[in-house]
């Protein structure tokens, strides 16, 4: 027998999982108990917990294993993403409502990479799929080098008129866009819409066999350099970003057997700054809270059945 000392116990920062090889170690451990299910329901969207309760565990258990025909992927929002949010509100002179829909662009592109990788390749040759043209531009851009990550998803948005300028041709030689167009550099706004609209209609077009979940993680944590309100707006951008596109979006697409749905990890403190409506309706009916708390005569009730 092991002295306690010689365990391994794993680690207790979850991100350290993320490597290829502490996998194996995660899967060891991990209990799938209901709140694992909780989170794969169709409407469960925030995943609620204080720091240590287990957020990043759930999202990484997930996304190393492809668990009830769902892949996961997590994306973590570090320091340079929420510098770059800045910088574009500065010159963009952007609003609320301008950083909502960023955050939808972002969420498309990083979610029809995760697709493209999951998903059997006939999907995408369906004759009725507009995601061809649409990968085809993405590559164009990124030069078939994207990496799956927020710093590289947000170029897309920070040249958003060559990337306008892209999709419109390859839909165009595919057919789909009749119409000519033009982009300018000051129509910030208008380009990131059309991005945007092509993201919803190649995304609509698919007949997914698979679920794909995309899990955000990190904005519990404010860089020192950032003010708080800079920081709130981009997280609360991000939240009404997730709402709109789980439940007016996602939930709409017909004839795909798997869905897509994006969820946010945050502290209950943060999520109660989020600025959504009907906050406690939002948290019960599509949020998964993790709270370990017990008192100590559940514990002697506990010990007597076994």
């Amino acid at each position: 027998m092991k002295n306690f000392v010689d365990l391994n116990l794993g680690f207790g920062d979850a991100e350290n999982y993320k490597k290829r090889e502490n996998k194996q170690l995660l899967n060891r451990y991990f209990i799938r108990n209901d709140e694992l299910y909780e989170i794969l329901r169709p409407s469960t969207y925030f995943l609620i917990g204080d720091k240590g309760t287990g957020k990043t565990a759930y999202s990484l258990y997930l996304s190393n294993n492809e668990f009830q025909n769902t892949s996961s992927y997590l994306n973590h929002i570090r320091e340079t993403e929420y510098v770059k949010f800045i910088k574009l509100k500065q010159e963009k002179h952007l609003t609320l409502t301008d950083y909502t829909n960023i955050w939808k662009v972002l969420i498309y592109l990083l979610l029809s990479q995760q697709i493209r990788k999951a998903e059997k390749v006939n999907i995408f040759s369906n004759k009725y799929s507009k995601f061809q043209p649409l990968q085809e531009s993405i590559d164009a851009f990124y030069k078939s080098a994207f990496t799956p990550e927020l710093i590289y998803a947000l170029n897309i948005v920070e040249e958003s008129k060559e990337v306008a300028e892209l999709m419109h041709s390859h839909f165009k030689i595919s057919g789909e866009e009749k119409h000519k167009e033009s982009f300018k550099e000051s129509k910030f706004q208008i380009n990131l819409l059309y991005i945007q609209r092509r993201f919803e209609d190649a995304l609509g077009s698919l007949k997914l066999e698979k679920n794909h979940i995309l899990f955000i993680d990190g904005i519990d944590i404010r860089p020192r350099n950032i003010d708080f309100e800079d920081y709130l707006e981009c997280v609360k951008g991000l939240a009404n970003a997730i709402w709109t596109l789980n439940n007016d979006f996602f939930s709409k697409i017909r004839d795909s057997k798997g869905r897509l749905k994006v969820v946010i990890l945050v502290r209950p403190d943060i999520f109660s700054q989020l600025g959504l409506q009907n906050l406690n309706n939002k948290a019960r009916d599509n949020g998964v809270l993790l709270d370990w708390k017990t008192i100590y005569p559940n514990i002697q009730n506990q010990n007597s059945l076994n």
